[in-house]
């Protein structure tokens, strides 16, 4: 048995900069130096295991074996999700349909603005609800390429538009997480997050569209981004009030695409914008052109070179939105516990990690009393969302008119592309769960306990640094919802509060963590870009936390929003 040390230096600044030199590797080097992110990755989990080793004294069977646990569940069930959805992506690019895909958005609205609150927000809450862990801006990101949106654009946008879902992604696991390793009651966390990011989704199509064209781009639509986000806002708080996280997104989400394709039909803005950028919207109205910004040939096209032709009839159209349909209804399945209890019973191996499993112990402050840390992998091959996209990637392949060798030669292709990819992935989880367990991101979250009255500022972002570190508002929840609660009776704040922050905070994370921008550059094949992704999310990232963190303070301390804490 090694008990965690959060202190090895004995001074807590000192302490709390060596622990994070594994973030300031893996972030540094792939925003200052722009390495590759599998090289970035790699040298942060080597100094992670440095830090671990050397400097916080976890035996070195026990890092390498907690590194191990990482990779394995970087690859199931995280990377499998990447692979099959990259997968069905190339499938349809190869048959064309992209190009009729395309078409029947534009009939929706030609406008690019909205095509983008459709997809990345809309679409994306969907995905989001229903199966979480990266599904969301992989699908996305491949849909806004899909329909004419550049590489950069795609990933850092469907980045942006994937925070307001996240706390209840994947039928509310990240609450029903929190939860467990909290002890609190589960519809009392659900109602709290549910009185915190209503208004971030209000507030993020707005966002969206400004960061995409501007603050008078986003004027002109502003009444198109009110009804989608009301839309989902208002069965966001009421289910999550009066029935609890599990159909808060799939809800929220199928309300908001259907209030806003209904709007669409009696509304449209004054001005269409019809190119990807604000410059190329400004020339085309100046020259007095109307012309549509053409996608990638690569991605675009069909493999036969020929542009997709105009005026496709409605059957034409079911074909092409057939295998994402399919992909819609195999991810809600797969997303169902009954579901996934059926799957799980027929076939789950679970294995102790050896070297690991119950020989950690966390210590007070960070726990109430020493508790030992279980390292179980199972290998959820059956009810892994991957799984489920990869059988609605043949059955959308095979009404594409693909036959099963050709699906079979489609697939090592997709293995091959995304092979850094997956990489990375491995490596990135390898590092959060390293630092889990060496105790290192403990010695983060209780820098941030030190904040006082200050604190609930400070414990939303303490949630963002949680998602950062380990790509899963789950894991932050896991991570440091004990934290959050310890400290909020110590300092006498509400412990249902904190630990909702840590959700609500933590859900601004998710466009900076490593693997969501992996899988970003993986789904818009931008591969080795992935600094410049960072570059163009970081801001609004660190800006949205920052207002969740004042919402939080005011639920704290200003009457009367003290009142929605009880």
């Amino acid at each position: 048995m090694w008990s965690q040390v959060y202190d090895p230096f004995g001074n807590a600044f000192v302490s709390t900069l060596v622990a994070a030199l594994p973030i300031a590797v893996l972030l540094g080097g792939i925003g200052l130096f722009r390495l590759q992110a599998h090289v970035a990755a790699f040298l942060g989990l080597l100094s992670s295991l440095l830090v671990a080793t050397l400097a916080f004294r976890m035996p070195a069977g026990m890092a390498a074996a907690a590194a191990l646990a990482g990779a394995a569940y970087g690859f199931l069930p995280i990377g499998w999700i990447v692979l099959n959805v990259i997968f069905l992506y190339q499938l349809t690019v190869e048959k064309g349909s992209f190009g009729v895909l395309q078409e029947s958005i534009a009939s929706l609205t030609p406008d690019r603005r909205l095509q983008l609150v459709l997809i990345a927000f809309s679409l994306g809450a969907f995905f989001e609800g229903a199966a979480g862990f990266g599904t969301p801006v992989a699908v996305t990101g491949a849909m806004l390429i899909g329909v004419g949106f550049r590489p950069l654009q795609a990933s850092g946008l469907s980045l942006i538009a994937n925070t307001a879902p996240v706390a209840y992604g994947a039928l509310g696991t990240p609450v029903i997480a929190l939860g467990a390793v909290t002890g609190l009651d589960l519809h009392e966390l659900s109602g709290m997050i549910g009185r915190q990011l209503p208004l971030f989704s209000l507030i993020v199509p707005f966002w969206l569209i400004w960061s995409f064209a501007g603050f008078r781009g986003m004027l002109q639509v502003w009444p198109a981004l009110l009804v989608a986000g009301v839309a989902f806002a208002i069965p966001q708080y009421l289910i999550s009030n009066f029935h609890g996280p599990w159909l808060v997104d799939v809800v929220g989400a199928l309300s908001s695409l259907a209030a806003l394709t209904l709007f669409l039909r009696v509304w449209q803005p004054r001005e269409i914008w019809r190119s990807v950028s604000r410059k190329e919207e400004h020339s085309r109205r100046v020259q007095g052109s109307v012309p549509i910004a053409p996608a990638p040939v690569d991605v675009h096209r069909p493999a036969s070179g020929k542009q997709p032709r105009p005026g496709v009839v409605p059957s034409e159209v079911i074909k092409a939105w057939s295998p994402w349909i399919v992909l819609s209804l195999f991810v809600f399945l797969w997303g169902l516990p009954q579901v996934k209890a059926f799957l799980d019973g027929l076939w789950l191996p679970k294995v102790p990690v050896p070297g690991l499993h119950n020989l950690v112990q966390k210590v007070p402050p960070v726990v109430p009393k020493p508790a030992v840390e279980a390292a179980i992998y199972s290998f959820t091959l059956l009810s892994a969302t991957g799984t489920g996209i990869l059988l609605a990637a043949c059955v959308g392949g095979v009404t594409m008119g693909y036959s099963l060798p050709q699906l079979a030669h489609a697939f090592g292709r997709t293995c091959v592309r995304v092979r850094f990819s997956l990489l990375t992935i491995v490596c990135m989880l390898a590092i959060g769960y390293v630092t889990r367990y060496s105790g290192t991101d403990a010695t983060l979250g209780l820098a941030f306990a030190h904040a006082g009255s200050f604190y609930p500022f400070f414990g939303a972002l303490l949630g963002w640094l949680g998602v950062a570190l380990t790509g899963s508002d789950t894991a932050s929840n896991v991570l440091f919802g004990g934290l959050q609660k310890v400290t909020a009776q110590q300092i006498g704040l509400s412990p249902v509060l904190m630990a909702a922050a840590n959700s609500s905070g933590g859900v601004m994370g998710k466009m900076v963590d490593a693997q969501s921008i992996v899988v970003a550059s993986t789904a818009t094949q931008w591969y080795g870009h992935e600094s410049e992704i960072l570059r163009y999310v970081f801001f609004h990232s660190l800006a949205l936390a920052a207002l969740v963190g004042f919402l939080v303070a005011a639920q704290a301390h200003l009457y009367p929003l003290t009142l929605l804490v009880h």
